[in-house]
């Protein structure tokens, strides 16, 4: 049955019952429309580079970062040495004179910015630390010319001053010879942990990465205090040097199987790429079998390409248990191999991972995770998936992601489907995690909860933990307590800005909870979808920023939304709606007056409910609240008036419920 809306202020004189009015009213003010419905300014001017759509502009351009790495582990020492050559390419319209790179390993060092003021349980709390990464040697290639280069290394970042620059379009080539101690498993992100079998290396920020240089801001060089990572995209190259009962999986796919893997595991990957159950590729018997190996001594070099990636990462260890079943998604040419390859989802984790609802069912939660987010947002580039069962970080790199030995269900679920939700943010949509934490985390997270309830009929839902709705799994009434604290930071708060009290009930949990508002309660599925898609697509391995997000999104959809980014993202805005008062009269229609003293005007929906069982609902519009923040609706004729709700459901996070419903008595 249709029902009527009337945006009429309330009227003077008119008589109600004092039973009827909720005691709190008087204590609150009205929310202000020219307030809450203020132009939004946001923090980037469109231009020739992004356009006023939210779409990458005519003049977008971006820089390319290729590299070519071989690298060695000595496992007595825990050292790792490597050699890059990168090919750096300027697209810019401006001639570079300097580069800038990451040395993030120098976290590790005694003397390091992050030291100061470090998160708890960090190694700067332990007391734990390396030397950082020791620069042996640098050139540059400019023209045929290779010229030896001093860098200038101020913390976790390297200056190289270039011979000559690199003019708009031109290529230099930067060669750079390393090492440095892998921590122990307090390095957390990268770390050799032990186990029965022996060690698990964790290796990742292990290499110099090019810092991104881009029309924004030109260099970005924040320092690595502990958050995460802003990187160029390009193609990977490279090699892994092991004693030879070590087994490696990473970043993209195997160049050369038949130098590093036995007949017998080639042999079951070909099986795992036909079947969707699990296939055994290293049994807990080929942990202790010496000839399950390849060799039976000496040392193994393997050879992994990936391309259209913005980094890689790897793990090794004489004690994986290995496990794979095929991705339904068509192949893929992974670099320097122009043969296509199924895609594979894997597990790696030694023995202490198994275990009643342990790791013997990661690779489905792997295959269920790139399947949904590849079919619900945008197809899954690479060749594999891998889960890594180790130290338990809890982090994601392109194409594989550390996890921890002891997770079991359903966090083992959740912490999976998370990581491996980060191949789309920000392994495909490169945004800045450094500054913009929220298109990491929040977009992220928000993806997974969809996934919570796809994944075996809801197994694991809906999603209820550390980075969703942790106190009931209901997130209207969950975040509540972040919206009505003062000293919670907003979303658009730079990453290094949020202590950890904070990061993953706003960064996380806020962050994800204002898109699934968005979806469920202001754009609907079907809008909202197709222009989350469009985002998707438009910025895959390109560099979003909040702005482009939000002018696409708005445009995409069609709704004008500057109120909603104001104060979800730029503020902790919130609903607050009241009921007033209610005047039911035989034979005439219901009305209710409606009060909204929040500054965040989502949809919310006033049901009446009958003494014959029946119910009206009637839906109140943001745009009810325009140009009054105290309006009254009339519901149709229908005697027997028995309550008047609002928000029955509990889809939104009305901060003051105790004004949310009225029971009429006789």
């Amino acid at each position: 049955m249709s029902v009527r809306l009337f945006l009429l202020p309330l009227l003077g004189g008119v008589l109600v019952p004092a039973a009827l009015l909720p005691e709190t009213v008087t204590a609150k003010t009205l929310a202000d429309p020219a307030t809450v419905f203020a132009p939004l300014t946001l923090p980037d001017a469109p231009n020739v580079y992004r356009s006023g759509s939210g779409l990458p502009g005519p003049q977008y351009w971006q820089n390319r970062t290729d590299y070519v790495i071989h690298s060695r582990i000595d496992t007595q020492a825990h050292v790792l040495h490597g050699s890059e050559t990168v090919t750096y390419s300027n697209n810019s319209p401006e001639a570079l004179d300097v580069l800038w790179l990451q040395l993030d390993q120098n976290i590790y060092r005694a003397d390091t910015r992050a030291a100061v003021g470090a998160i708890p349980g960090s190694h700067m709390m332990t007391g734990d630390h390396t030397d950082g990464m020791t620069i042996e040697h640098v050139s540059v290639v400019q023209g045929g010319r290779e010229v030896e280069v001093t860098p200038l290394i101020s913390d976790t970042r390297m200056q190289l001053t270039l011979p000559r620059t690199i003019d708009p379009h031109g290529v230099a080539f930067v060669k750079i010879d390393w090492h440095y101690t892998i921590p122990g498993p307090w390095g957390g992100r990268t770390a050799v942990t032990p186990t029965r079998e022996g060690d698990i290396y964790e290796v990742a920020q292990w290499y110099p990465r090019l810092s991104v240089y881009d029309d924004r801001r030109g260099w970005n060089t924040l320092p690595y205090l502990g958050q995460e990572f802003f990187l160029e995209y390009g193609s990977f190259d490279y090699s892994v040097t092991l004693p030879w009962n070590y087994t490696l999986v990473g970043s993209g796919a195997l160049l050369n199987p038949e130098q590093v893997l036995t007949p017998v595991e080639r042999n079951r990957l070909a099986q795992a790429a036909q079947s969707d159950a699990r296939v055994m590729i290293r049994t807990l018997d080929d942990i202790t079998d010496p000839k399950s190996h390849l060799k039976q001594s000496g040392e193994v070099t393997w050879h992994y390409g990936m391309r259209n990636t913005r980094d890689v990462a790897f793990a090794a260890s004489p004690a994986f248990v290995w496990d794979a079943a095929r991705i339904n998604l068509p192949p893929v040419v992974p670099w320097t191999n122009y043969h296509a390859v199924p895609r594979l989802a894997m597990s790696v984790y030694p023995r202490e991972g198994i275990g009643p609802h342990g790791w013997d069912r990661s690779t489905d939660y792997v295959k269920h995770a790139i399947e949904y987010f590849s079919s619900q947002w945008f197809e899954y580039p690479w060749p594999n998936a891998i889960n890594l069962g180790g130290h338990g970080a809890g982090m994601e790199y392109p194409g594989i992601v550390f996890d921890g030995i002891s997770d079991r269900d359903p966090q083992l679920f959740w912490i999976t489907t998370h990581e491996l939700g980060h191949g789309w943010f920000p392994m495909i949509v490169g945004t800045d995690e450094r500054r913009n934490a929220f298109m990491d985390e929040g977009f992220n997270t928000f993806i997974d909860v969809y996934a919570s309830d796809h994944f075996n009929n809801g197994e694991f839902a809906p999603k209820r933990d550390s980075e969703f709705a942790p106190q009931t799994g209901n997130p209207a009434q969950d975040i509540v307590p972040v919206l009505t604290d003062p000293d919670a930071p907003v979303l658009m708060t730079a990453a290094d800005g949020v202590s950890e009290k904070y990061r993953h009930s706003v960064t996380y949990f806020k962050g994800a909870y204002g898109l699934k508002l968005l979806r469920e309660q202001i754009l609907g599925p079907v809008r909202f979808d197709a222009a989350f898609r469009r985002y998707i697509a438009e910025w895959a391995y390109k560099h979003p920023s909040p702005s482009d997000f939000f002018r696409l999104m708005s445009s995409e959809a069609g709704e004008d939304l500057g109120w909603f980014w104001r104060g979800w993202y730029f503020t902790n805005a919130a609903p607050d709606y009241a009921l007033g008062a209610v005047h039911h009269d035989a034979g005439k229609p219901v009305t209710v007056q409606v009060r909204n003293y929040g500054a965040l005007p989502l949809p919310v929906v006033l049901r009446a409910d009958y003494a014959d069982g029946k119910s009206e609902d009637l839906r109140i519009p943001t745009e009810a609240w325009r140009q009054s923040s105290d309006i009254v609706v009339s519901l149709p004729v229908h005697d027997g008036l028995k309550a008047v709700t609002l928000d029955p459901d509990h889809v939104i996070p009305d901060i003051d419920r105790s004004d949310n419903r009225l029971t009429i008595t006789p």
